[in-house]
């Protein structure tokens, strides 16, 4: 028998509309839930308040500031997502305590540098994620972004020799491995390892 059953599920039928539609509000409530963290790291606790204020903000940037849609094609791993978590815990404590050293040390001055950094995988939530993780931590920010690249362009504090500016590019290279191994896709975590080392942007 040939011909397309309507009932079929095929891509024009209705049931593609109910899953594009479940796909985009999970989308929603992702983006909403990474909002909600990043509300509650930068106040530094996490309260009731905090939560509930960091749902309204989010819902009110979703809404009235709205971005390019942005899918999430990857999957939930939890050793990967305990990886990174023990990772930016032991990160965010070292970084704290290297930058107050830095502050009441009397009379060193720390040099700064910006440092251009392409990632590997390249799509907006890859970007978004490392930029956010990397700017939560002490010592680092990141100041520019080019999407058309996916480079990250970071601010890192106390750069005494060559060898720091190539640490603070392993540093952005290692935050995205463990976020990619955390949430990425299964295609995303090979094209990670097949290419540990990408050029460096001109």
């Amino acid at each position: 028998m040939t011909g397309t059953d309507p009932g079929d599920g095929s891509a024009d039928g209705p049931g593609r509309d109910v899953r594009g539609r479940a796909g985009r509000w999970r989308d929603q409530a992702i983006a909403v839930g990474w909002l909600v963290l990043v509300w509650n790291l930068l106040w530094g606790e996490f309260t009731w308040g905090n939560l509930l204020g960091g749902i309204l903000l989010g819902t009110a940037v979703l809404v009235f500031f709205p971005l390019p849609p942005v899918t999430f094609a990857g999957r939930l791993r939890p050793r990967g997502l305990l990886v990174f978590a023990v990772r930016f815990v032991v990160d965010l404590v070292r970084a704290s305590v290297h930058v107050a050293r830095i502050a009441v040390q009397p009379g060193y001055v720390p040099h700064s540098a910006i440092v251009a950094v392409r990632l590997r995988v390249r799509t907006d939530l890859n970007l978004a994620l490392t930029a956010e993780a990397l700017s939560l931590v002490p010592g680092t920010l990141i100041v520019d972004v080019d999407r058309a690249s996916a480079t990250l362009y970071a601010h890192v504090l106390d750069v005494r020799r060559r060898s720091d500016l190539a640490a603070a590019r392993e540093q952005v290279r290692a935050v995205e491995q463990r976020i990619i191994e955390a949430v990425g896709s299964t295609a995303e975590v090979r094209r990670l390892r097949a290419d540990p080392a990408d050029k460096e942007p001109s």
